[in-house]
């Protein structure tokens, strides 16, 4: 059942209104307030629009202007003030409050927490400060292929392969009998890397900085023969 509210005349523009499911009277901007969102009939004195039907926008406080969407056959924004309007219909209210969230488990909340800790370890445990930057990316070139993990300055590959610092070659891989197959695929990865660290190193010799000449000394004495 539609709710109708009736404004009556009051010289401090805020006449008040009946709203009959609450059996009290408020003001026409508080009931407007209550209204925002929904779909609402204004009768005004305006003689353009006596009548608008729409969609209540906004109502300002301050200025005491109501903004109105009015559709079909085209959807037109309409500025009103407050003190033309002479009678407000709520036709549908306006939409309801939003759901709560679904309730969180703290549980799950801590295992998160744990696991992004857990992924924050790992990733500062891939970073060795004790090897050069060649090492670090012979490390992180094998560890995209396979499980590689550091032990001092030595880089271990699958638990099975062990890739001498600070040499890091391929004569410098060491694995027990029983993990050849491993051993050559290792060798074959580091050796391709070793390729590509020396294709992006500068070619050409480096430049000469010129030495800079002396100055000789000055003894500050007087010079003799004029």
């Amino acid at each position: 059942m539609a709710e109708s509210t009736k404004r009556q005349n009051n010289a401090g523009g805020k006449a008040p209104v009946a709203t009959p499911n609450v059996g009290q009277l408020v003001s026409l901007d508080t009931a407007m307030s209550g209204a925002i969102g929904g779909k609402v009939r204004l009768q005004t004195t305006i003689p353009a629009h006596p009548t608008l039907e729409g969609t209540l926008y906004t109502i300002c406080p301050l200025s005491h202007l109501v903004a109105l969407s009015t559709s079909p056959p085209k959807t037109t924004h309409h500025l009103l003030s407050l003190s033309s309007i002479t009678a407000l219909t709520i036709l549908s209210p306006s939409p309801s409050v939003p759901a709560l969230p679904p309730y969180l488990s703290t549980t799950a909340l801590q295992a998160r927490a744990a696991a992004a800790l857990q992924r924050a370890h790992e990733k500062a445990s891939r970073v060795n400060r004790n090897v050069s930057k060649e090492a670090q990316e012979i490390f992180e070139a094998i560890s995209r292929m396979l499980p590689t993990r550091w032990d001092g300055k030595d880089i271990v590959v699958m638990d099975q392969v062990v890739v001498k610092g600070p040499g890091y070659r391929s004569e410098d891989c060491r694995a027990g009998k029983e993990a050849g197959s491993a051993l050559a695929r290792v060798k074959k990865v580091l050796e391709n890397e070793r390729k590509k660290l020396a294709q992006r190193e500068p070619k050409g010799p480096k430049p000469v900085i010129p030495a800079v000449p002396a100055i000789p000394a000055f003894s500050g004495g007087p010079r003799k023969g004029g």
